[in-house]
């Protein structure tokens, strides 16, 4: 007998239409196009969410670096007081400190800088 797969193999391809869809041209519309588009977005999404991840990170750690210069320290200086301090504030909440409530911050400033004081003398 001759094995068809008529609605195993429509409802695969409907899948894949589906996700597809919005796509220009032949990349929504032909099979082997509509599989290869799908199959790259699916890596580009896995890798950009790593990315993503990335991208925020740096952005904390660009605003960090602009509030620690404004006043009077280096980042690096800054990191290290806060271990020094034993204050445990990740980068995010810290750079959101530095916009929303800078005072705060300058606290949080005023303790690295006595802490890195300790150290040295």
């Amino acid at each position: 007998m001759r094995v068809t797969y008529g609605k195993a193999r429509r409802r695969s391809k409907k899948r894949l239409f589906r996700e597809a869809k919005g796509n220009f041209g032949g990349r929504s519309k032909l099979l082997r196009t509509v599989k290869e588009t799908v199959i790259r977005s699916r890596a580009y999404a896995f890798r950009d969410r790593r990315v993503r991840k990335r991208s925020f990170r740096q952005l904390w750690i660009i605003r960090l670096t602009a509030a620690c210069r404004e006043r009077g320290i280096s980042y690096s200086h800054f990191i290290h007081g806060l271990t020094l301090a034993n204050i445990k504030l990740n980068r995010k909440a810290l750079s959101e400190l530095a916009i929303v409530s800078p005072a705060i911050f300058d606290e949080i400033m005023e303790q690295v800088k006595a802490a890195q004081a300790k150290t040295v003398a």
